[in-house]
């Protein structure tokens, strides 16, 4: 399939470029410098953009079979949900349907998954504003009318790819670490392209 990658350069997008290459898409790496991505491939195209910006975004679009977005912006706000609600616009606008959205574990329903730890030190302190962008990012997505998948994942690890990690579990579920590695976020994210058992749906992911 031909998938467009919003955030690539970033840690988790360099490992769905890598991996999604190897199985055989054709992968367009859209990014403010795409080119700090050191890798050709045949397969993979490399666009100049800012995600911010409507017009750009709204120029890469057209083309694409699905849209996987792994935005980062470290622990501001805003980056993630007004990029996504720009992504969600040039969609609707150029009938493109399947995204998927990488969030966090602990947005929305998921926050009763969390420790004391990430629930009143992390999420509502330290990363304070970037939690409330990914909240915002959700309401976007959840009401875009597209054919949606939100990823939450743990803490990102610099870990191996396992292929072993849980996933969908309930809100109730107190029993995970809390963390996965990023090839493993990448895998999981790449598999929604043509799986439809989370369409509509936001399955945590973690070990």
């Amino acid at each position: 399939m031909k998938v467009i990658i919003f955030g690539a350069t970033g840690t988790i997008g360099k490992h769905l470029i890598k991996q999604g290459l190897d199985e055989g898409h054709r992968i367009t790496a859209f990014a403010r410098a795409p080119e700090k991505l050191f890798l050709e491939h045949p397969n993979l195209s490399r666009i100049t953009g800012d995600v911010l910006n409507r017009d750009s975004v709204a120029a890469a679009i057209p083309g694409h079979d699905a849209v996987i977005v792994v935005l980062g912006a470290g622990i501001k706000g805003n980056v993630r949900s007004k990029g996504t609600l720009n992504i969600i616009n040039a969609m609707q606008t150029h009938n493109i349907q399947r995204l998927i959205c990488q969030s966090t574990l602990g947005a929305g329903d998921s926050r009763k998954n969390l420790n004391f730890f990430w629930k009143y030190i992390m999420f509502a302190g330290l990363l304070r504003k970037a939690y409330a962008d990914h909240q915002l990012q959700e309401h976007y997505v959840r009401a875009s009318g597209l054919d949606w998948t939100i990823v939450r994942p743990g803490a990102f690890t610099n870990g191996q790819r396992t292929g072993e990690y849980r996933h969908g579990f309930p809100a109730s579920d107190k029993s995970t670490l809390l963390k996965v590695s990023r090839p493993d976020v990448a895998e999981f994210l790449l598999k929604q392209i043509s799986d439809l058992k989370y369409l509509h749906s936001s399955p945590g992911l973690s070990y």
